[in-house]
């Protein structure tokens, strides 16, 4: 009876709903129960969507679907989650399963390599493939009661899928997998109204008091006011405050019409994901949640690609732009993942890097998210040291000497089994940011705290200039993390390379000058501090007037408490310095030594000026630095958290940037020191969504994370 059926609905070029007991199948099915086979994309829908047969003994009889009896009834797309209606332009394919799905939406997973139904995981026999094209002539509306296009040019192609082999799948290559090309040239075309990035500035200006919103803010202080006309050091501290245009500075009256239409710099994103077989189940379904905010806030001028990677890597899709359609073929694209295999990580960032240089336009802002949850099993020798971890970063990325970094990559390290070290190397060797996410329902706000920086970019390539003053002036030291600095042989000239910064951002570096006896005048002038940063959204070279440091001389030594600012930074540097100490202890096995470490910065900072005027970034270093301690209370925790969590801190502090860490993505957390308004709003955004969306509450379940654990005393 099942073959003639089969017959008839190949004949028809249908492929309705059919549902035969275990008991009764005559084709051998090894594929569990449906109860059993909620998929990634199950679980991403809504609790309406998941349907299954019933499994009553009468169920032996062949039976029609929901979409042939009733024809009235309202479904969604477990892909798409779109409405799923006969007459509505639109063909639905019903599956052997019972489920349901637009005909496009299921044509494009199996194109991606699924031959499961996305949402019980049954295994399908047969699978729609799709003809020459899915859109349907304009006006033309479907009058089959299958909701299948009459039209040869639009007619559902069915194909047998062979039998499953016995032999284990783990490392095979997904059916109907296109190749990628050679040359990743595709990149669609940027709107008219976006220049390329690679037009030169040749337009000058320099700032002036009438939009110094619109500009980055220069401040300085010293470490004390003034000194004795008697009085000499060999060094002397001198900060240098920068901060980024406010996020709403396009609104000003003096930015041009073209800005107001654009009100920020768009963006080339590629997403280097991890679908091996560890990311299988609610981890692949976060993941896929987390880029679908990514990609709902992404703009029609940003531009998206994907890559996945597993034992190899391949991409979904060419660097697009978020429009609707592009949207759309995004989220087809990522919902049709399916975690098995290896974890390839330089695979994936060749790929991905690939995209980037082969590019024919380029948007003024590039960068790269990479996610895994384990260790590069191809590349990596973990008996080779630190030095082995470049091998993961292609080199067309890696920084030089003329250009400073190309393409900073994002690294989030997912879970206990990640590897913490490669993903630091591979953000820090690129210029980008390393983030632990310790639980899986933080992901989606992991990602929603990075985008919120890239899409508020407002300064480009910004360098910082220091220049000496006073003969007798010499530069000593320059603290400013992991940008890269330098100071000439003569020690009269230092720089900065500063890079993007977002809006609202701010950057401090301190200088270590000497200060000369001073006999006649009643100030000494020590530095002179010039910027020069291109602005994406003008698309001009703005260079900011020079900054004067003077200091007071006077003819008798006054007691002048520290400026709160510079112990500020002061701390900052301090408490850095010792988490990787502490860091290099730990990881030679004296934890002890580690905790002693973190022990002594935390009283050291808590005599200081700042502490004891409970400044807010005082405080914050103070429970990071705590939380560290208590993540290396035996070998196990700090295997599991402490490593991770210390080396996203350490990104943190060197870029001055924020990034997630643990278990917790609140804004109200002391950690997250360096969060943007635009980052802040981002995050706001992505836990409203999961708030009010039923599915992701059954996904975000209660975890046990570490700040749930006993705390060591």
């Amino acid at each position: 009876m099942g073959n003639k059926w089969r017959k008839v609905k190949l004949a028809f070029g249908l492929n309705l709903c059919v549902y035969s007991p275990r008991n009764h199948v005559a084709d051998n099915d090894d594929s569990p129960p449906p109860s059993e086979r909620r998929s990634d994309a199950a679980l991403l829908s809504p609790p309406g969507d998941w349907t299954s047969a019933p499994t009553t003994p009468s169920s032996n009889r062949l039976r029609l679907s929901k979409s042939l009896s009733r024809s009235s009834s309202k479904k969604t797309c477990s892909i798409c989650l779109g409405t799923m209606r006969r007459g509505d332009g639109q063909a639905i394919f019903t599956a052997e399963c019972s489920h349901s799905f637009h005909f496009h939406c299921i044509a494009s997973n199996v194109k991606h390599g699924n031959q499961i139904c996305p949402v019980c995981r049954a295994k399908w026999k047969e699978v729609p493939l799709q003809g020459p094209t899915l859109v349907p002539p304009k006006g033309r509306a479907r009058t089959n009661s299958v909701d299948w296009h009459q039209n040869n040019d639009f007619m559902t192609v069915i194909r047998r899928l062979p039998p499953a082999r016995s032999n284990s799948m783990r490392n095979a290559a997904p059916l109907f997998q296109a190749p990628d090309p050679a040359v990743f040239n595709d990149d669609e075309s940027l709107d008219h109204e976006i220049d390329s990035t690679e037009k030169s500035f040749s337009n000058k200006r320099v700032s002036s008091g009438d939009d110094d919103q619109t500009k980055v803010t220069v401040l300085t202080y010293t470490e004390v006011p003034s000194v004795a006309k008697s009085s000499v050091s060999d060094s002397f501290t001198v900060l240098v405050h920068l901060k980024a245009p406010l996020s709403n500075s396009w609104h000003n009256a003096a930015r041009s019409t073209k800005i107001a239409q654009n009100p920020r710099a768009p963006v080339d994103l590629v997403t280097v994901l991890d679908i091996s077989g560890s990311m299988a189940g609610t981890k692949l379904a976060l993941l896929k949640r987390a880029m679908g905010f990514v990609i709902q806030n992404l703009g029609p001028n940003d531009r998206l690609a994907v890559i996945a990677f597993s034992s190899t890597a391949r991409r979904l899709f060419p660097l697009r732009r978020m429009s609707e359609a592009g949207r759309q073929q995004a989220l087809q694209a990522v919902n049709s993942l399916v975690a098995n295999g290896g974890t390839n990580i330089a695979g994936g960032l060749r790929k991905g890097a690939k995209i980037m240089e082969d590019r024919r336009e380029n948007n003024p802002v590039a960068s790269i998210i990479l996610l895994s949850d384990g260790q590069d099993t191809y590349t990596v020798n973990s008996n080779a040291g630190s030095q082995n971890y470049q091998l993961l970063l292609p080199l067309s990325i890696r920084p030089d000497e003329a250009s400073g970094f190309k393409i900073p990559v994002h690294a989030f390290g997912f879970g206990a089994d990640h590897d913490a070290s490669s993903m630091h190397s591979i953000s820090e060797i690129s210029g980008g940011t390393f983030s632990f996410i310790e639980t899986e329902s933080v992901i989606q706000d992991a990602f929603a705290q990075c985008i919120g920086g890239l899409l508020s970019v407002m300064v480009k390539g910004l360098s910082v200039k220091i220049e000496c003053v006073h003969p007798s002036i010499r530069l000593g030291s320059l603290k400013a993390g992991s940008y890269r600095n330098r100071i000439l042989s003569n020690q009269r000239i230092g720089s900065i390379d500063v890079g993007d910064m977002y809006a609202d951002e701010e950057r401090d570096f301190l200088l270590s000058v000497n200060i000369p006896s001073e006999t006649s005048s009643n100030e000494t002038s020590l530095l002179m501090v010039t910027c020069v940063y291109n602005d994406p959204l003008m698309k001009e070279s703005v260079s900011l007037e020079a900054k004067e440091v003077r200091i007071e001389r006077t003819d008798l030594a006054r007691r002048e408490d520290v400026s709160i600012e510079v112990d500020r930074q002061h701390n900052r540097i301090r408490a850095a310095e010792a988490m990787a100490q502490a860091r290099t202890a730990a990881e030679n096995r004296d934890l002890a030594g580690a905790v002693s470490i973190l022990d002594n910065v935390r009283k050291a900072l808590s005599t200081t000026v700042s502490a004891k005027s409970r400044d807010r970034l005082c405080v914050s270093l103070d429970a990071e630095l705590k939380e560290m301690q208590e993540r290396m209370a035996s070998r196990h925790v700090y295997e599991a958290s402490g490593r991770a969590y210390i080396l996203s801190g350490l990104s943190s502090h060197s870029w001055q940037r924020a990034t997630a860490r643990g278990d917790s993505m609140d804004g109200s957390n002391l950690v997250q020191a360096y969060q943007t308004p635009s980052m802040v709003e981002m995050v706001t955004r992505s836990q409203a969504t999961l708030l009010t969306t039923p599915s992701a509450q059954r996904l975000l379940r209660p975890v046990w994370s570490f700040a749930s654990q006993p705390k060591p005393r």
